[in-house]
């Protein structure tokens, strides 16, 4: 009798899950809503300008690679103004730490400029091109790892966000100027990356060797005695990979170890995701955090759309979390357009709050939409 009463609870289960699973596929995306709520993001952004260092730095560049996915998806010439207007302020300039990976994130909305905007010579591609020269080619002790710190700095890309700061400005650089050996370069660098930082088991990213369990007592958990795993760090990751595949050439030949890692850690936040549909900063101990954080997620709902729109994830199984998640997004909009509970700049999970916001989590949002948009 027990058995039976224990049986018809897992068919009631089962059947209730994938009841709501149908009614969220069923669900319609307002397209008309997503791009006036787009629009939104970006004017109280404009609006509102905020940066870490710089006009150039990696937040900035964050934030613009939202501005360029929003102008892909959708074409409206809002985009693409304030996307000239920040390069042509800049003077087309990266920022200036020639070693440092999130110096160089700003170039991708140069590129995409380049590639789209309409007019010959309109941006000055040099201080790119000086950049990405120094960064792979000369020597530096960032690169030859003997800039140790506190985080266990032994390569060049030590640290997870470079994932996404670095390999989408490379791969694309190299797409742009028809010169493959800055995508080879790309490739050897991440793959250092991959295999000090990638925790198989957890098919996740450490953020850095800080976190990277060695198997002492001087590893650090959560409070539930789980790994560390930053939901923003992993976001970088992903998105960084949904935008490198876009651009990678379908004939390269390490594309398939992208494409593997992308459906891997794909599939692992899929796992992951909160009821709520927005992922806490903690990805294995999300009981820390009262709320979903909006930049990680973000990133992991670009990265799950564009995955769907390009055939490499199963829409049956990743719409009903995309639909998901980007509602959950969408009503951390406050009225005026700023988007809220962005964790701010940091390197581990900590908390976020509903007038907690940063440009990158506009980008990561406007990076979101871009692909929302294309749902069928």
């Amino acid at each position: 009798m027990k058995k039976s009463i224990f049986t018809l609870l897992v068919v009631f289960t089962l059947f209730s899950c994938s009841s709501s699973q149908n009614v969220l596929a069923q669900v319609s995306l307002d397209k008309s809503e997503i791009e006036a709520s787009m629009i939104k993001a970006l004017e109280w952004q404009e609006a509102h300008p905020i940066f870490a260092i710089s006009p150039t730095d990696w937040t900035a560049g964050a934030y613009y690679i939202g501005v360029a996915r929003a102008h892909k998806a959708t074409k409206d010439m809002i985009y693409m103004a304030a996307l000239k207007n920040q390069g042509y302020w800049n003077n087309w300039q990266t920022y200036k730490r020639l070693h440092h990976a999130d110096d160089v994130a700003i170039s991708y909305s140069y590129l995409y400029i380049d590639m789209t905007g309409g007019r010959k010579n309109f941006v000055d591609l040099e201080p790119t091109k000086k950049f990405l020269d120094a960064h792979l080619y000369e020597d530096d002790v960032w690169k030859q790892g003997t800039r140790k710190n506190e985080m266990g700095q032994t390569i060049l890309w030590w640290w997870c966000d470079a994932l996404f700061m670095a390999p989408p400005v490379l791969n694309l650089y190299a797409k742009q100027t028809n010169q493959p050996k800055y995508l080879d370069e790309m490739h050897k660098f991440y793959m250092q990356t991959y295999n000090q930082l990638y925790d198989k088991e957890e098919r996740l990213f450490a953020r850095d060797m800080r976190f990277v369990w060695k198997g002492t007592d001087k590893d650090k958990k959560e409070p539930n005695g789980e790994k560390i795993f930053w939901s923003r760090g992993n976001g970088w990751v992903l998105g960084g990979l949904a935008l490198i595949l876009d651009d990678m050439p379908k004939d390269y030949e390490h594309r398939a170890f992208y494409v593997d890692l992308y459906k891997e850690m794909s599939a692992r936040i899929l796992e992951l995701q909160p009821e709520s549909g927005l992922w806490h900063t903690s990805l294995l101990c999300p009981e820390t955090y009262e709320h979903g954080e909006v930049s990680g997620s973000g990133f992991y709902t670009f990265a799950l759309a564009w995955g769907i729109n390009n055939g490499l994830l199963d829409k049956a199984t990743y719409l009903p979390a995309v639909k998901k998640a980007w509602k959950a997004l969408a009503e951390c909009q406050h009225e005026d357009g700023r988007v809220g509970w962005v964790q701010n700049i940091g390197a581990s999970p900590e908390p976020a709050s509903a007038n907690s916001w940063q440009n990158f989590g506009t980008g990561a949002y406007l990076m979101a939409g871009s692909e929302v948009l294309k749902l069928k």
